[in-house]
């Protein structure tokens, strides 16, 4: 907090400079560090300034990230909702698209797991479209490429939902098992795995990620909408009767 406080005195300070540019230019160094002594002794006496200013700031900086991930979806929604390479989950040809990337060492995305299943079972006109996002290690990456690679044997989902079913962190030997159990071919898995067009969808992913903006797992996209975070049931059925009643998909 002192450090915190400290940087926003500092910045305060040269904020006042910058904004009299001829007149700072003329203030040696003893006049410009009384400057900083009236904004630093102003800011003490009025510290909620200093709330005001991280308020605002923070304000701003969504404002840019929400521009910046409409504007990447705009241009990369192809590539989002009509990549054949991506697992589905509802209905393939559902009238609305949810797209979620997550990671099976994720927390939320475990959590998250029984809102989605929960959704597709619910709305039989939906389609779920996963992004494996692999964030957490060795594990998940691992883990990712098992799962992309059980779409070749059908067994997508079956595997997908016992990752996240797993108690514990999710380990190449915790898949391995998983797989095993699922009923999966384990050397055609294996096999499959080392298919380039895995390592292409999971670059690819992560290039989409970066462009959106997109900075940890779980995340979802409704359409036009992108969620960062944990989304509950309630609120994805929200954005998707908001896709319907306002005459369908813009993008999925």
């Amino acid at each position: 907090m002192r450090k915190t406080t400290s940087l926003l005195i500092a910045v305060s300070a040269a904020a006042l400079l910058a904004a009299l540019p001829a007149r700072a230019a003329s203030l040696d160094d003893q006049q410009k560090k009384e400057v900083e002594q009236i904004v630093r002794e102003y800011l003490l006496a009025n510290p909620e300034i200093l709330r005001e200013m991280s308020t605002n700031l923070e304000a701003k900086e969504r404002a840019a990230e929400e521009q910046a991930r409409s504007a990447s979806l705009k241009q990369n929604a192809s590539l989002i909702f009509k990549t054949a390479e991506d697992p589905v989950a509802g209905n393939p040809k559902g009238d609305v698209t949810v797209i979620e990337f997550m990671d099976y060492n994720c927390s939320w995305c475990k959590k998250g797991m029984a809102e989605v299943a929960s959704l597709v079972e619910a709305d039989k006109n939906v389609k779920v479209v996963f992004k494996e996002f692999p964030i957490f290690g060795a594990g998940s990456e691992f883990a990712a490429r098992a799962a992309l690679a059980s779409v070749k044997q059908g067994k997508y989902w079956d595997l997908h939902q016992a990752l996240f079913s797993h108690d514990g962190p999710v380990t190449e030997e915790v898949t391995r098992q998983l797989a095993e159990a699922a009923g999966l071919d384990m050397a055609k898995l294996e096999k499959d795995m080392e298919d380039a067009g895995i390592a292409k969808t999971l670059a690819a992913t992560q290039a989409l990620a970066v462009s959106m903006q997109i900075n940890g797992t779980p995340a979802f996209i409704v359409d036009d909408k992108v969620f960062p975070g944990y989304v509950a049931k309630d609120q994805l059925i929200q954005a998707i009767a908001n896709v319907r009643a306002n005459g369908g998909c813009k993008y999925c």
